[in-house]
């Protein structure tokens, strides 16, 4: 499974049965005000791009309520909570803002998009379960797709790379203007993604959204990657590189946490330039430069890639309002 690009397509009006157990449909008072960027004159249409695999594993494991099938014997909680997580994130985060709707594009890790950094380093998200459970969402996968196809979504799978470097080169793309696809210059993109690691990306242009935080830590942009974190995007693969990452089981520096980490790099300070920086005097400090190659490779991993070809022509416009996840599932014949 991979290689695989869906392009956007015209949507069918929505049919409009009751989610069963509750009520997702109905709207909710915006929790807090869009970020300006998102309205700027002549930025177009913004651009979502949505960690695919991450909302899965997240509706899977922490949707409140069990969807089953219509006879009881399916459990379909992960399949009917990506589409939900998903309506709701866009309905919140932007048209209920009153920002325009955006182009929204879904984007899944290949089937061996870790393999580069595998090579690199045998540990790379060693540490994962591998288990029937903890896998479990891999099941939905298809039927997802199936689903994102019938609402006229685009979604990336390529088989050799990994969603964060996918999501990376289409950032890279629109936010540099491309006349081929008619992105533009000033385009607004929104990364949608408990993951980190999307903290290099972050300008006032590019921002990550943690639809599931609480409304004052939600959206992501160069001041609350300093403030809570001190240190600036660009230095995000040399902040981790030193700290470590757990979720990708990278170790980082003995004994270097986060303060220690942004001490540091202060002052715009790179990994590379710390040997030589007169920082590393310290019993602590000097145990970076035991393990300097090691944390040059680990740098190495962190930073995503952005030269990826990505086989998809972005419209622009915005995305059809999804329907809600009951109907999505009646369409795909999921029930």
């Amino acid at each position: 499974m991979g290689g695989k690009v869906l392009p956007s397509s015209p949507s069918e009006p929505a049919p409009k049965p009751d989610a069963p157990g509750q009520n997702l449909a109905a709207p909710s008072a915006p929790a807090l005000t869009a970020p300006a960027v998102l309205s700027k004159p002549g930025g177009g249409v913004p651009l979502l791009l949505v960690d695919g695999h991450q909302l899965l594993w997240r509706g899977t494991f922490g949707f409140p309520a069990e969807i089953r099938s219509r006879d009881k014997t399916r459990n379909l909680t992960g399949l009917f909570a990506f589409f939900a997580l998903l309506r709701i994130a866009v309905r919140d985060n932007f048209t209920n803002l009153g920002v325009t709707a955006p182009e929204v594009v879904v984007v899944f890790d290949g089937q061996f998009g870790s393999r580069d950094r595998q090579e690199a380093d045998a540990g790379y998200k060693a540490q994962r379960p591998t288990d029937e459970q903890a896998l479990s969402p891999i099941l939905f996968l298809a039927d997802v797709q199936r689903g994102l196809t019938a609402c006229g979504l685009p979604w990336v799978e390529l088989e050799n790379h990994e969603a964060d470097d996918v999501i990376a080169s289409l950032t890279h793309n629109a936010t540099r203007g491309n006349t081929t696809t008619r992105e533009l210059p000033d385009r607004p993109v929104v990364i949608m993604s408990a993951d980190h690691d999307f903290y290099q990306l972050v300008t006032p242009q590019v921002l990550v959204l943690h639809p599931a935080s609480r409304p004052a830590r939600r959206w992501i942009d160069p001041a609350a990657v300093h403030t809570h974190h001190g240190v600036d995007p660009v230095q995000w693969p040399d902040f981790r590189a030193l700290t470590g990452d757990p979720a990708d089981n990278i170790p980082g520096v003995k004994g270097i946490g986060g303060k220690t980490a942004a001490a540091l790099l202060a002052d715009g300070m790179t990994l590379d330039k710390l040997p030589d920086s007169g920082r590393l005097t310290s019993p602590r400090a000097r145990a970076v430069t035991t393990q300097f190659a090691e944390a040059l490779t680990w740098r190495d991993m962190i930073r995503v890639r952005t030269d990826i070809e990505v086989p998809l022509n972005l419209t622009g416009t915005s995305s059809a309002l999804l329907p809600t996840p009951a109907a999505v599932l009646e369409r795909i014949d999921a029930w």
